[in-house]
């Protein structure tokens, strides 16, 4: 009996988190606004997470016009992620691995397309790839202007 109720108690305790960590694409949108200068990163960086698990399950769907979208919004929010970054000079190793990893996933995701549905996957693919490299010249650059 015990048990059980500490599972209760465990599972009560840990229900608010579990909302807060699923949020929506449409409340981290609305909160972006909002948001500080660093928080604006993570935030946005979310969005292009979602919105990569979003895309995946539109072409898996035949919903092309739908994960296009979604796929669009991936290189938006990323954009923004990498320049609230910058800005803040926080988050920049974090936003960078996520784009490595979105970026590796949209390659996965593109081959598995039929052809006339690559060519937007690709370019976005590749626009993260420019973000990264962005990210990383700011990372790097840091070090050497420090040791001058």
């Amino acid at each position: 009996m015990r048990q059980l109720a500490l599972c209760f108690f465990l599972l009560a305790l840990a229900a608010p988190n579990l909302a807060a960590s699923e949020e929506t694409v449409d409340s981290l949108k609305s909160r972006l606004p909002n948001a500080s200068t660093e928080d604006r990163a993570e935030i946005s960086i979310r969005i292009a997470q979602l919105q990569l698990h979003a895309a995946d399950k539109l072409y898996t769907e035949g919903n092309v016009a739908a994960a296009r979208a979604a796929v669009d919004d991936i290189v938006a929010y990323s954009q923004k992620a990498s320049d609230s970054a910058i800005e803040s000079k926080k988050h920049l190793k974090n936003v960078e691995i996520a784009m490595r990893k979105m970026a590796a996933k949209l390659r996965d995701i593109k081959r598995t397309l039929a052809f006339e549905d690559q060519a937007p996957v690709d370019q976005a693919a590749h626009r993260l790839e420019d973000i990264r490299t962005t990210l990383l010249k700011e990372m790097f650059s840091d070090k050497k202007d420090k040791k001058k």
